[in-house]
């Protein structure tokens, strides 16, 4: 670790420098707080100013049996003073409050990094649990790592005591007693977190003081225990430089959220939200039912069904319709969707993938439903897709998929997954005056006397006309039966629907999408890094570093998924080898070679986790090693030819 905890000389500042970034990660049983224990670390990490991601992983199940290997619950935060795109690849801290979190994390830790454990919790009967044949605490198996074991639970028991809490009550403060030693050792305030405690314990001031007695205990004990003697040493991370404004932590559920208000708001329409439980879309629900004041209505619906089908009602009557599920609720919304652009309605879906099939990893993340949203629906039935990149980016491709959806009258589902959802990381609150509007004008103009109003005649965009039901004059037919262009009448005529359905796809494929960038390099070179979605981050880091070691390897990362962008095909076709990172089985690289006929190669990943940076380092470093002196040469053929992420991190 880096400074000592006593007062540190210029020498011995010198000999300890301090880090750039640190990777810290909490984990323990599923009932051990730790998602609320990183996430207070998260809040204290964001006031001392150093830019941060996080890494929120937890199981399943509700409350797994307790002390299981399947039942361990971790939280993971990268934070430093400098760009921060991650939550980091292995761990410099593991603190870990059982056996079976030691077990389940251990082997990621960063060799020579420090391991926090509660022994108090390493009984036969835990190590039984975990699959321990016997203590690692006492065996020499963590030699590599450096050790702190502290009897917490115990710790905690003595420093609650004055409280009269029972046992078990006063175990569940041993969080905080793990947080206090953490602000300790970070160098981080503990003002905040106290104010937290009373505010959320303020009907029960006893289990506050009782909260704040072992955070104070945890931090108490770092300060006097002279652990710089043991070679754990107290670290303070610079501040992160970053532009003037106003800043908050946001996840991407948060940032989703807000910018589906801000969407409605510059549309200039109320929103209706019609969504069911179902992880990790779930907090979306949570989320917009605060925003009463901004003409949001959220329904809870009975089903998966219901909830899209009443979205796409609220739509014919005028509002903006919004829904969101995650995979296997998509595809019982498969139908409505369906309606929706047969009908020709706005209709924003929010799609945060999970692992699957079928129920599949409902906790974990993935990338694995982009074809179910460019062709997952019966009949040839086109909508746009977009895909957010960070938490922070979920706002601005909100307000982008509302856009769309109003002015082209057609649904459009924004992909996010199970890690943006969950992570979280510093957001610049954005000024709102420098969104341009897009106001919607429902139609209400009568024909002239002998002429008739017709619900599918076409703008210069395509759309057909948003008419409320009820306006008087401007009566018309509308369902999901193939229409009549122009009059919208029922007409089922080989004619007419060929028209009817290169009407639908054209008007999709013109949507006028950016031009696609390139995120670092430039057109044309031997390699290029595509990327969408959450593998962003470690996209931009392991090219980075590549381009400084001189590397001829630039990064794209696709927002627009469908339609893409007019100039993507020319710009892919100006590098000699693409190489596709995605957490499925080859998705994207199908579309790219279907729509472009460009030679696209995968480096693929559906282990329920996010990308590593050193992954992608060691795909990017497998094509240039086999280049004779960086000339010519190819991407190995397939994948199985580049390190599989299990051999880059076992």
């Amino acid at each position: 670790m880096a400074t000592a905890a006593h007062e540190v000389t210029p020498s011995e500042a010198s000999a300890h420098p301090q880090p750039e970034a640190i990777v810290v990660r909490f984990a323990g049983d599923s009932g051990d707080g730790m998602q609320l224990t990183g996430g207070q670390f998260t809040l204290s990490t964001a006031l001392a100013g150093n830019d941060l991601a996080t890494f929120p992983d937890f199981p399943a199940e509700i409350r797994a049996p307790q002390g299981t290997l399947f039942g361990v619950s971790a939280f993971q935060i990268n934070f430093g003073s400098a760009q921060i795109d991650t939550a980091g690849d292995q761990p410099d801290v593991l603190i870990a409050m059982n056996p079976a979190a030691l077990k389940v994390n251990v082997e990621s830790l960063k060799p020579g990094g420090l391991i926090i454990a509660d022994e108090g919790e390493f009984t036969q009967r835990n190590l039984d649990k975990a699959k321990y044949t016997a203590n690692p605490l006492e065996d020499g198996s963590l030699a590599k790592w450096q050790l702190l074991k502290l009897n917490i639970s115990q710790l905690t028991l003595d420093a609650v005591k004055p409280f009269g809490l029972g046992n078990k009550e006063a175990l569940r403060c041993k969080n905080m007693w793990t947080l206090g030693l953490a602000l300790w050792m970070f160098d981080r305030e503990r003002g905040p977190l106290v104010d937290w405690l009373k505010a959320k314990f303020a009907k029960a001031p006893e289990l506050a003081e009782a909260n704040i007695a072992a955070l104070n205990a945890g931090h108490a004990y770092g300060e006097t225990a002279e652990l710089g003697a043991m070679g754990i040493n107290k670290h303070s991370v610079a501040a992160a430089p970053v532009e003037p404004g106003l800043y908050r932590t946001v996840t991407g559920a948060d940032a989703i959220s807000l910018g589906l208000v801000a969407g409605a708001q510059l549309a200039d329409l109320p929103m209706f939200f019609g969504g069911y439980p179902i992880t990790p879309a779930s907090a979306i629900l949570h989320a917009l039912s605060r925003f009463k004041e901004y003409r949001v209505t959220t329904f809870q619906a009975e089903d998966e069904i219901a909830a899209v089908a009443s979205a796409l009602g609220s739509s014919y009557a005028g509002s903006l319709g919004v829904t969101c599920s995650s995979g296997p609720g998509i595809a019982l919304k498969g139908e409505a969707i369906g309606l929706a652009i047969m009908t020709e309605l706005p209709l924003v879906i929010v799609n945060a993938q999970r692992g699957g099939p079928s129920t599949g990893l409902p906790t974990k993340t993935e990338q694995s439903d982009l074809y179910q949203a460019v062709y997952g629906r019966n009949g040839d039935a086109p909508l746009p897709v977009i895909a957010a990149r960070s938490a922070a980016d979920c706002f601005d491709c909100a307000i982008e998929a509302v856009r769309i959806a109003t002015q082209y009258m057609t649904p459009v589902m924004l992909l996010t997954d199970g890690y943006l959802q969950n992570a979280a990381e510093p957001w610049k609150v954005p000024d709102m005056s420098s969104y341009k509007p897009f106001p919607v004008k429902h139609h209400t103009e009568v024909p002239a006397e002998g002429e008739k109003f017709l619900p599918y005649a076409r703008n210069e965009r395509g759309a057909r006309p948003w008419v409320k039901p009820g306006t008087p004059g401007l009566l018309h037919r509308i369902g999901g039966i193939e229409k009549a262009a122009g009059t919208g009448n029922i007409d089922y005529s080989p004619s007419n629907h060929q028209l009817m359905t290169d009407t639908r796809r054209d008007k999709v494929l013109g949507i006028d999408v950016p031009d696609q960038q390139v995120e670092q390099g430039q057109a044309g070179g031997k390699l290029v890094v595509v990327g969408w979605g959450s593998t962003y981050g470690p996209i931009a880091q392991a090219v980075r570093r590549a381009r400084r070691n001189g590397l001829d390897v630039s990064h794209v990362h696709l927002r627009h998924i469908w339609p893409t962008p007019k100039n993507l095909g020319d710009l892919l076709k100006s590098y000699e080898n693409i190489l596709v990172p995605e957490m499925n089985t080859g998705q994207l690289k199908t579309l790219l070679r279907d729509q472009f006929l460009v030679d696209t190669k995968s480096l693929t990943k559906v282990s329920g986790q996010p990308f590593r940076i050193a992954e992608i380092e060691a795909a990017i470093s497998a094509f240039f090693d086999n280049i004779p002196d960086n000339e010519g040469g190819e991407l190995p053929p397939d994948n199985s030819q580049l390190p599989s992420p299990e051999a880059v991190n076992p």
